[in-house]
């Protein structure tokens, strides 16, 4: 290692210098009073007397929090053989090496690096010459059981002859830690810097509470230099209850240590009588042996801080009484009860006295209010609050009471607030009770609805411009309120016409099924009627004595709601005439449902779901909906479920379960198929489907209300009517939240003898065979008026079969309200009737079928088609039409 320039200087008299006994551990404590300057005070250059006292120097003890708690001195001599001789304690800490080790240790050999070992022999034989050496000299620490050989280190070494006792040369080697001395010079800079750069006012304040040091920004706000405060205390720049204050909590900071955050100091600047705010953090500070030695005081202006919180403060008062009204008013869609609830908003958050008028023709449900042009229409005082003892509201005029109709005169400052619309001070009467009013007008809509008046009295801070603007904040909000009551009333009403209009009118009637049905809509719950759902359902009659069920709810709630659920109910019923599978039909209702929210309906909604494009929820149409088909026959039902609760099944001596039916996607989403199952239905079996309204509130979640629901169903054998009403009795259907819809059926399949199904060969002989299964039915079932007619009907549509059709030909006779006959083939092309020219020999069939059927129409089946046509029991009232009449009308 390379050695750092030094000088060194050879005494004039060796003698001449320290002491032998003033080596060790007390040649460190006299360099160290030297250096602190509150040691011994000496005389004399190298060589010289190093301990002669002068005049009244004394000797004294280096005080707690002297310079030598912060960096690291040593000091060990050195013999006349070259070699350690006294080793101090303050070496053992700087070098980590144990007195008994240190002593006879050969100093270079120790320390000095083998390549620079050379040179510190040479500087020792000068040392030992007597002359004196001073340089900084890199050094490693030796090898020993405490810590490892290499550690390097950076000391800053004077070397000063001695001699011993006997008169031969020795030296005494103080040594200073050069990193601590670099350490204290970058840590007292940075401390210099931000003292002296901080934006706010820094002191450091001694255990005398009195200022020992002060930065340039304190002192630009109290004036002088840093240095003329110094030796001030804090009544000095504080009213005096506030510097008592202060000063307590610097002592409690001094003695307990514990820092204080944030503490508000309230005072005056010199020459202002301006009140000042300041927020201080103090904390102690401690020397280096931990004796503390003051108090660090930072402070901030925080004056205008203060006023923006002021100003913050009124506003959030404003904001919670804007949140507040939010909260309560609206609450109920009475036009009434929502005034009450604005003046409990007010009165006496913000005012001692309020009113409220609303005009008459409003709350007769007029349909714009009758506000006059110059606001003296009739008004009706519909709420009044006072927080003075139920003191009257005083105003010009006589006393209006609660429910009183009356009017404002023309040159009155109400009736110019009507007319205008804007608010106005009123000024108070002289010996009245108020001193400040505001009369407000009720806006909603650019429509003045009413009057709102506001009153403080005298003692309270009269309205200002921050306070005007607050109430014309509330009344709107109310006059939105109340408006908007009226308009959902409006609409509440047409939306629950429209939807009854919509429901099936009376008991639906449909065969091998008992039907019982109820539909509640949403009612006033907590004063506040629901609006109308898009719950609905059906029962619809089908080909072949069966029946579709369905029950559907459209999501979403209102007007709207009510006309998606009137369209998706025509489309289902046009969709059951054609005959089609329920998953079928669902998926053709899904296509229509998204097709409700397109300007251009079904065909542009599939167009454009062809391509990206950004859905408008607003126009989106959901519905969730239950189909299901009911062959009296076969006693099977087919159901196909978008989304929607699963149907409840009851079958005899059996516990209700829900069927386990695939609910796939609400109506409207689009792009995933329907799923069919089928069920075999017993004899007595109660089958249920319902609404999400029946099992769900927000007091009971939908499983518990499922579970209710399956549970209330414990006799299945009891009166349809009876089971609905104790199923509504039983769960919480009175909530009013959502609508109700409720179908039930139970199971009476067509008995045996009432079915005729036979099969026959594809050859013309079955044509007359038909006709003898036909006649033979007909006669057992005492229905001869309609034999001639069915024979007729049979052998065209067995004709048909045979000509166009394919497969066996299966002949079916249903016999419940009326009569069916079905013909079955394997063929897949559709019947389809024509008008047949004067000189067509054929073509007639089925215009025949249509003159003397009250209905007939074909169906696609797994296996081909059904072709069919339905006939009138002779009843004595209905005639029946005469085979040759309607053979002789198609020429």
């Amino acid at each position: 290692m390379s050695e750092i320039p030094a000088k060194a200087t050879e005494s004039e008299d060796p003698s001449d210098g320290a002491r032998s006994e003033a080596v060790g551990d007390t040649a460190a404590d006299v360099t160290r009073g030297a250096m602190g300057g509150t040691g011994l005070e000496s005389t004399g250059g190298p060589g010289g007397a190093a301990g002669a006292p002068r005049g009244d120097a004394m000797w004294q003890s280096s005080p707690p929090g002297s310079i030598y708690d912060y960096i690291k001195v040593a000091s060990f001599s050195i013999g006349p053989d070259g070699l350690v001789d006294q080793w101090s304690v303050r070496a053992e800490q700087l070098f980590g090496i144990p007195a008994d080790r240190a002593v006879g240790m050969d100093p270079i050999e120790a320390f000095i690096d083998a390549d620079q070992r050379e040179v510190g022999q040479r500087k020792m034989a000068e040392i030992l010459d007597g002359r004196e050496w001073t340089g900084v000299v890199p050094f490693r620490v030796p090898e020993s059981a405490e810590q490892e050989a290499g550690e390097e280190g950076l000391a800053e070494v004077y070397v000063m002859p001695t001699q011993t006792a006997e008169g031969e040369r020795a030296a005494v080697c103080i040594v200073v830690d050069v990193r601590t001395l670099r350490r204290i010079e970058t840590d007292l800079a940075a401390s210099q810097s931000i003292f002296g750069q901080s934006p706010f006012g820094f002191l450091l304040i001694d255990p005398d509470l009195r200022v020992r040091r002060a930065n340039h920004r304190f002192a630009s706000l109290f004036g002088g230099t840093p240095d003329d405060h110094r030796g001030k205390g804090v009544s000095d720049y504080l009213p005096r209850p506030e510097a008592e204050r202060v000063a307590a909590t610097l002592r409690r900071v001094l003695e307990t240590g514990e820092s204080i955050t944030d503490m508000h100091v309230t005072g005056f600047l010199p020459g202002s009588d301006e009140r000042r705010h300041w927020s201080v953090n103090l904390y102690r500070v401690r020397s280096g042996s931990g004796r503390p030695i003051g108090i660090a005081w930072l402070a901030t202006d925080i004056t205008a801080r203060r006023a923006a919180a002021r100003e913050a403060a009124a506003a959030r008062r404003n904001l919670a009484l804007l949140n507040e009204a939010g909260a309560r008013i609206g609450n109920s869609l009475d036009l009434e009860t929502t005034a009450r609830e604005l003046l409990d908003v007010v009165v006496p958050g913000f005012c001692d006295l309020a009113t409220v008028d609303l005009y008459q023709g409003l709350l007769a449900g007029d349909e714009t209010p009758p506000g006059l042009a110059d606001g003296s229409a009739e008004l009706r005082r519909v709420a009044f609050a006072s927080a003075v003892s139920d003191a009257p509201f005083i105003s010009s005029g006589p006393p209006v009471s609660v429910g009183a109709v009356h009017h404002y005169p023309f040159n009155s400052p109400c009736a110019d607030a009507l007319r205008t619309a804007r608010p106005l001070f009123i000024p108070a009467e002289e010996g009245g009770l108020v001193q400040s009013t505001l009369a407000v007008p009720m806006v909603a809509h650019d429509t003045v609805v009413g009057l709102a008046q506001f009153a403080r009295t005298k003692g309270s801070e009269p309205f200002g411009d921050r306070d005007r603007d607050l109430a014309v904040e509330l009344a709107a909000r109310a006059a939105v309120c109340i408006d908007n009551a009226r308009l959902y009333r409006r609409e509440h009403e047409r939306a629950l016409m429209l939807q009854r209009s919509l429901l099936p009118p009376g008991d639906p009637v449909a065969s091998g099924l008992d039907i019982a049905c109820r539909y509640l809509p949403g009612n006033s719950s907590s004063d506040r009627p629901s609006e109308v759902g898009g719950d609905w359902f059906d029962v619809i009659e089908l080909p072949g004595h069966r029946t579709a069920l369905v029950v559907g709810d459209v999501m979403g709630r209102g007007l709207r709601a009510a006309v998606a659920m009137g369209e998706l109910r025509s489309a289902v019923r046009t969709l059951a005439l054609l005959d089609l599978e329920p998953a079928e039909v669902l998926s053709a209702l899904d296509e229509i449902a998204r097709g409700l929210g397109a300007p251009g309906g079904v065909q542009q909604a599939t167009r454009a779901a062809r391509r990206p494009r950004e859905a408008d929820l607003s126009e989106v149409y959901l519905a969730t909906c239950v189909y299901a088909v009911y062959d009296s026959v076969t006693r099977r039902c087919t159901f196909a479920n978008a989304g929607h609760l699963p149907p409840v099944l009851v079958e005899p001596g059996e516990a209700a379960l829900m069927l386990d039916v695939p609910p796939g996607m609400p109506l409207g989403v689009g792009g995933e198929p329907f799923e069919e199952v089928e069920v075999d239905l017993p004899e007595g079996a109660l089958l249920a489907l319902y609404t999400d309204g029946l099992v769900e509130s927000r007091d009971h979640p939908l499983d518990e209300g499922l579970q209710a629901f399956v549970g209330a169903l414990t006799d299945p054998a009891a009166p349809l009517e009876d089971v609905c009403d104790h199923v509504l009795n039983t769960l919480d259907s009175h909530h009013g939240e959502d609508d109700i819809a409720l179908l039930m059926a139970r199971v009476q399949g067509l008995p045996e003898d009432s079915v005729g199904d036979w099969t026959l060969p594809r050859e013309p002989r079955s044509v007359g065979r038909a006709r003898e299964y036909a006649r033979a039915r007909l006669l057992a079932w005492d229905l001869e008026p309609l034999v001639d007619t069915t024979e007729l009907l049979v052998s065209e549509l067995v004709t048909n079969a045979l000509r166009y059709g394919e497969g066996e030909i299966r002949l079916r006779l249903l016999l419940d309200r009326t009569l069916v006959c079905e013909v079955w083939d394997s063929g897949l092309v559709q019947p389809r009737r024509r008008r047949a020219r004067d000189t067509d020999e054929g073509g007639r069939g089925l215009q025949l079928v249509g003159l003397l059927s009250a209905a007939w129409g074909s169906r696609r089946t797994p296996r081909g088609k059904t072709v069919w046509f339905e006939l009138p029991l002779p009843d004595g009232e209905t005639g029946l039409a005469d085979p040759a009449e309607a053979l002789l009308s198609l020429f």
